[in-house]
This record gives structure tokens, C-alpha cells and sequence, in this order.
């Protein structure tokens, strides 16, 4: 099957993560996660982009926003059960427990203060 796609490079891709309480939702991807702020954009901040390494996520306040059951990203590392055990001690919500997965990760699921899920994966040699 052919797209017939233009000869084009892709660049980095960033999950978008609503959030209700941009202050609440920094309390937990900077402070817990350890990502850093690079851009924040309006007075309130309504926008943010944080970025630790490779890992990019950009927050937009979405008022009224009800997280679904589905994971809004999927954050590869390489020391999974060290950032399960840092997230327990902080007091993150784990809605999947650690587990090596038969697809070849040690994974689990935490939950931001809003509910957004992320899953968690480091690759098994």
C-alpha cells in the first residue's frame, strides 16, 4: 500500500495532557517527575512544555476536563522500578502495578492529579 507520502523527515512528537490546575499539575510533573519547564505561555499560565532528556509533554489547561481510561503517553526509561518506588514514596496514584510484561518491558501505570495516565516502560534485555 502506497501514501504516497512527500520525502519528509519527522521531528520530535509531544504528547498534549490536559490538565485542570496547571500549579497542581507542575506539582507533580516537575517537582515529582523531575521534568523541567522550558516554555509556559499566558497570565494565568495556560500552556506549558516540559522536557526532561528525550521526554517532551505539553500541558494546556482544559476546564472541565475528566480523564479517560486510556494513556494519554507513554514515557520509556531506563530504571522502571526505581521511578515506581520514587512515585509510591511521593504518594502517586499507580493504577497498574510493576510487572514484566510478556511484549519485553518492565512497566507500570501511574496517574497524574487529574487522572491522565501514563504508562511507564523500560525495555528487558
Amino acid at each position: 500500500m502506497s501514501l504516497d507520502l512527500p520525502p519528509t523527515t519527522y521531528g520530535r512528537i509531544a504528547a498534549g495532557v490536559p490538565v485542570t490546575d496547571v500549579e497542581r499539575a507542575l506539582a507533580f510533573y516537575r517537582d515529582v517527575l523531575g521534568l523541567e519547564v522550558v516554555f509556559a505561555n499566558g497570565d494565568p499560565t495556560g500552556f506549558v512544555i516540559l522536557r526532561r532528556g528525550a521526554a517532551e509533554l505539553h500541558l494546556s489547561i482544559q476546564r472541565g476536563h475528566r480523564a479517560g481510561v486510556h494513556n494519554v503517553a507513554h514515557l520509556l526509561v531506563d530504571d522502571a522500578t526505581a521511578l515506581h518506588d520514587h512515585l509510591v514514596r511521593h504518594g502517586a496514584r499507580i493504577v497498574k502495578g510493576l510487572r514484566d510484561a510478556d511484549f519485553g518491558l518492565r512497566t507500570f501505570v501511574v496517574a497524574d492529579p487529574d487522572g491522565n495516565r501514563i504508562d511507564v516502560g523500560q525495555p528487558l534485555r
